[in-house]
């Protein structure tokens, strides 16, 4: 069953100033869509989830880290969460002809402030990656042939690759790949991976 999946990222210290700087730092990290690049859309939200937004951007074409984070740098707050959203390419199977494409998928950078839904950070990270389900990197319930095996294995690179950037160059001092499900994603991924060895 596929599970929304998630990157965690925590900080030394993440106050106002920092933490804009540190989202600039992850998305220039992040390996941008060719179909659609750039960063597509930008919102703050004060206080809680529940609270009207701020600040909505919608860009079309995508603009740059530099300029997303530009639109949000002038609402610094302790208390408000910042998203971002931007697409990566992936290998995604279309069931109904089984062929393979590389599509756009949507990502979601968040920082929260931290004041923000009442801490939430300490649960979720200062900084919280939602990158959708996690189907495109384990596609459980399909059979493997030697074009899935070759597909799943570029996704799954692509998530790792990403992730070991941000350790090496983001200055997190702690960060967790996870799923809602209780099962232990990183179990999955290994099992997976061994099917595609």
């Amino acid at each position: 069953m596929a599970d929304p999946l998630y990157l965690s990222l925590w900080y030394s210290s993440f106050e106002e100033p920092e933490a804009l700087t540190y989202m600039l730092s992850v998305l220039r990290q992040f390996p941008f869509s060719q179909i659609k690049p750039g960063v597509t859309y930008v919102a703050l939200h004060p206080v809680s989830w529940n609270e009207a937004t701020v600040l909505e951007r919608k860009f079309s074409p995508g603009v740059t880290p530099e300029q997303a984070v530009l639109v949000a740098s002038d609402l610094l707050h302790a208390d408000y969460g910042y998203e971002f959203e931007g697409y990566w390419d992936l290998w995604t199977l279309n069931e109904a002809d089984k062929k393979w494409s590389l599509e756009p998928r949507l990502v979601r950078f968040i920082a929260h402030g931290l004041e923000f839904d009442d801490g939430c950070y300490e649960q979720e990270g200062h900084i919280q990656i939602d990158f959708g389900l996690d189907t495109a990197f384990l596609l459980e319930g399909t059979g493997l042939d030697a074009e899935a095996e070759a597909r799943i294995r570029y996704n799954i690179h692509k998530l790792v690759e990403f992730t070991n950037k941000i350790e090496k160059n983001g200055g997190a001092t702690g960060r967790l790949l996870w799923s809602e499900s209780d099962e232990n994603l990183a179990q999955k991924l290994i099992a997976r991976l061994q099917k595609v060895q």
